[in-house]
């Protein structure tokens, strides 16, 4: 067995228990993931109530929500490099910083145009943050919990729409200017930023990459302070082999590839699901009102679907994890597709919503532990901004689809999607319980 002087500062962080520092840090980034959510949520309600209150045909709603996505995929790939470069903490808080107040800028909006600048910018800085927030989550978790530490800060996901759902139900659906409102609230990031800069430790791994070894050292003994030595995991880990080369080098090309599949797929089929069903119940005769609440509903199973995949993720496996979601989220969207009662409608969303967000939690946890240190920030990056490709296509590619074929070739779209995503995520590389490189 290594002895503390033996163990390197990762090792000491991998076989800790988790501690108060653990949970203040995944509640700290979980708070900022919550708050993006909440604003990607947040449009889905407004562009279903600008349709109403601007008269705007389903090609401006569209790019309105489809400007955002461009603004992600930009973010995420100079957001995963600028980590590796100045270290997580600071772009995870300059990025809160930007949406936020881009997100404030949003609810002055004087015209469509101007709306689409503002959710550009939005767009730059929530792509930025989401691949860094579980980055910097993941080279801290201890390796036993490592994969559900992550699964857990995705979760935070569902408050943020939930709490984008009760706003759209009582704010964005109250009057013309409920959409204002709506934005105004989620303006809250841009104070969080200041929360984050102060209070969040930066990734042990990325200052030693860096050569700031007194920091990193201050940084482990603080963790190690709040644990107790009877706790620590004595268990000697898989090792990876070393691996040379960039994110498409000959080692990682293979992994990269798959990544980026389920990324792209998993995007189309659920930001084009998520932020149109509004819209879409509207146009099947329901109220504005009544099509928010049947979204409220919808949203309210994303919560369990997070905890069972928290569960599964150090049960079963990374992979096995995210293709069950996976499968699960392709049968659901055909369901969803076929439903016309109001009862198989909230049925199929909820199905939907459980299998999804439990796959994007597994996506997340499963992104970090594919690449080491010194490229780990650029490849969950660069796998998200290829993912915000479907993204941006998403919105767009509704309306001709649901013109041929309706409802059912919408949903029948995203399912084929899950379903290819199903194929690529099990060619993945299983970690649970590899230490990271």
């Amino acid at each position: 067995m290594n002895t503390d002087q033996q163990l390197t500062r990762t090792e000491r962080l991998d076989r800790l228990p988790v501690t108060p520092k653990h949970k203040r840090l995944l509640v700290g980034s979980g708070i900022g993931w919550a708050l993006d959510a909440m604003d990607i949520g947040l449009v889905s309600f407004i562009i279903a109530a600008l349709a109403v209150h601007w008269d705007l045909d389903k090609t401006t709603t569209s790019w309105i929500a489809s400007v955002g996505f461009i603004g992600m995929a930009i973010g995420a790939s100079l957001g995963g490099l600028l980590a590796d470069k100045i270290g997580r903490r600071q772009v995870f808080a300059a990025t809160l910083l930007l949406y936020g107040l881009a997100t404030g800028a949003s609810a002055l909006a004087w015209s469509v145009a101007s709306l689409i600048v503002f959710r550009f910018l939005v767009g730059l800085g929530l792509g930025a943050e989401l691949p860094v927030a579980s980055t910097l989550v993941s080279e801290f978790s201890p390796r036993k919990v490592r994969g559900r530490m992550v699964v857990l800060l995705e979760a935070f996901w569902a408050v943020g729409w939930i709490l984008a759902a009760v706003i759209g139900t009582f704010v964005v659906a109250n009057g013309e200017t409920g959409w204002r409102w709506g934005f105004a609230i989620g303006a809250l990031p841009a104070l969080y930023a200041i929360v984050v800069r102060l209070g969040l430790p930066e990734s042990v791994r990325f200052l030693e990459s860096k050569g700031r070894h007194d920091e990193a050292e201050e940084i482990v003994r603080s963790f190690e302070a709040e644990a107790d030595p009877a706790n620590y995991d004595t268990t000697v880990p898989a090792q990876e082999e070393s691996i040379q080369g960039g994110i498409w080098g000959a080692a990682l090309r293979r992994r990269t590839a798959a990544f980026w599949t389920v990324w792209f797929c998993v995007s189309l089929s659920y930001y084009g699901a998520f932020i149109w069903i509004p819209s879409l119940l509207v146009e099947q005769g329901f109220s504005l009102v009544r099509s928010f609440t049947f979204t409220l509903i919808i949203t309210l199973a994303q919560l369990p679907g997070y905890a069972v995949a928290a569960w599964l993720i150090e049960v079963w496996g990374r992979r096995t994890t995210l293709s069950v979601f996976l499968a699960g989220s392709a049968v659901s969207a055909f369901g969803f597709g076929m439903a016309s009662a109001e009862w198989q409608i909230i049925l199929a969303g909820c199905l939907l919503s459980f299998f999804n967000l439990g796959a994007w939690g597994a996506l997340y946890a499963i992104g970090p532990e594919l690449y080491p240190t010194a490229i780990r920030a650029t490849g969950t990056g660069a796998g998200a901004a290829f993912g915000r490709i479907g993204s941006i296509l998403a919105p767009l590619v509704v309306p001709p689809v649901l013109a041929f074929g309706g409802s059912a070739a919408v949903f029948g779209v995203f399912a084929a999607a899950f379903l290819l995503a199903c194929v690529a995520a099990f060619t993945l590389p299983e970690q649970k319980g590899v230490a990271l490189a």
